[in-house]
């Protein structure tokens, strides 16, 4: 445990930055299983877990909880999934 004020005042900053990308990151994840167990039903429902998923992702993206090319390969990579998973059921 550091001595200086700056310092205990930084590690409980840290603490708190911790725990609040920790829950964000969840919610992203979530957000993305959504989507993955959507696709199995109806395109109407995929579509809006798409929606929502691709919203998350770019929210993450804004805020550096993660990179915004790591953000686009996902949003392609989930994006394609739905058209391909579409295109051969309709």
């Amino acid at each position: 445990m550091p001595n200086i004020k700056s310092a205990i005042k930084r590690v409980e900053l840290a603490k708190a930055r911790t725990i609040k990308n920790a829950a964000a990151r969840s919610t992203l994840r979530t957000s993305i299983r959504r989507f993955e167990e959507a696709i199995s039903t109806d395109s109407e429902t995929a579509a809006l877990a798409l929606r929502k998923a691709a919203r998350a992702l770019d929210k993450a993206a804004s805020k550096g909880l993660i990179h915004k090319n790591l953000a686009a390969r996902k949003k392609s990579r989930l994006t394609k999934r739905f058209s391909k998973h579409f295109a051969q059921v309709g």
